[in-house]
């Protein structure tokens, strides 16, 4: 009698310091038989369980908004111009999009200002979530204009603040 090979994985995600463990049992009579088979078999699986759970958490805005709040302080010393739409030149439909350029120009002031700790890497990590391409019609985030940090971060506390509240993160 042949024993099933048991495979034990503790993927985990992106900012996610939990581990996640799974058991998976072969029991395909098929891939019994070859060993390279088998191989092949357990990496499609874990690349698939790799990649669906980390597909899953995202963080919302309301979660980024916090952690920024505890940036803001570290933040504020930057003397960086950078783009920053205002509310009302951001259409519904580019709310991500706009939210995204915020997003990239924090980055770069995290890096500039050499501020590394939790709180970053909960920024680094929602902006990891968000597009990456244009909707259609809406302005590439260099069409804005540069303000100081303390307007930069006014207006995009605002729009986390709408974002929150509408939760239109999911939706669009």
């Amino acid at each position: 009698m042949k024993a099933l090979p048991v495979i034990f994985v503790q993927p985990t995600c992106p900012g996610d310091q939990r581990a996640k463990g799974i058991q998976f049992l072969s029991t395909c009579n098929l891939c019994r038989e070859s060993h390279k088979t088998q191989v092949w078999l357990c990496f499609l699986i874990l690349s698939f369980l790799s990649t669906s759970m980390c597909a899953a958490p995202v963080p919302n805005t309301k979660h980024v908004k916090d952690c920024l709040q505890e940036l803001e302080k570290d933040i504020k010393k930057s003397d960086a111009m950078l783009y920053a739409p205002s509310a009302n030149e951001v259409k519904k439909n580019c709310k991500r999009m706009s939210l995204r350029c915020y997003m990239l120009e924090l980055v770069m002031v995290v890096d500039e200002e050499e501020i590394r700790n939790n709180f970053t890497d909960c920024i680094d990590d929602f902006a990891e979530t968000l597009p990456e391409t244009d909707p259609v019609g809406c302005p590439p985030c260099e069409a804005y204009s540069l303000k100081n940090i303390t307007i930069f971060l006014k207006r995009l506390n605002n729009l986390l603040e709408e974002m929150t509240e509408g939760e239109l993160i999911p939706n669009t």
